[in-house]
């Protein structure tokens, strides 16, 4: 199976976000990259990104951080939501040292009911989404559609209804 690039809307400014299907790590990582860049270049306030394990996410990679810094404003909120976080302790430093600054606007949440095969690995704004129906094989669909993203939205506000907070800033000893 090739790799599916998202396509652009027609009759759309090309700086858009891509919309369509995607299908392959690299799309997927890429749709990653290019969507916290937009959040902080567009100014998103509010952003769910959720997945089992966030193991295969591009988080560890600078220019990932250098986007969540530049979104990282006042009045921002991310909600991140997950079967669980050892994997971005483990893979991912250069996220986890972001999360301590930035932990008064960024909402980790665990969701330990949830199968991790049948969590959603998903990107949420009010304006677009990433949707991975297969993480196995990064096969999902993207876009402005909102019908679709209201969809998105119900599915992870159903999550994050039955989750805990997880992943603290820091953690406190005696």
């Amino acid at each position: 199976m090739g790799s599916d690039k998202p396509a652009i809307p027609a009759n759309t400014p090309a700086e858009l976000l891509a919309s369509g299907r995607f299908s392959g790590r690299e799309a997927f990582e890429q749709l990653v990259r290019a969507a916290l860049d937009r959040a902080a270049s567009d100014g998103w306030q509010e952003i769910i990104l959720s997945d089992a394990s966030f193991e295969d996410w591009p988080l560890h990679e600078r220019s990932v951080l250098e986007s969540l810094h530049a979104w990282s404003r006042t009045g921002r909120r991310v909600t991140m939501l997950a079967t669980r976080y050892d994997e971005v302790m483990r893979k991912h430093a250069r996220f986890v040292s972001w999360r301590k600054t930035w932990g008064h606007i960024i909402d980790c949440r665990v969701c330990r009911v949830a199968a991790p095969i049948d969590f959603p690995s998903a990107i949420w704004s009010r304006t677009w989404f990433m949707h991975r129906l297969d993480p196995q094989r990064s096969i999902g669909v993207c876009g402005y559609d909102p019908e679709r993203g209201v969809q998105l939205k119900e599915l992870l506000d159903e999550k994050i209804r039955n989750s805990t907070p997880g992943f603290p800033a820091s953690t406190l000893g005696l």
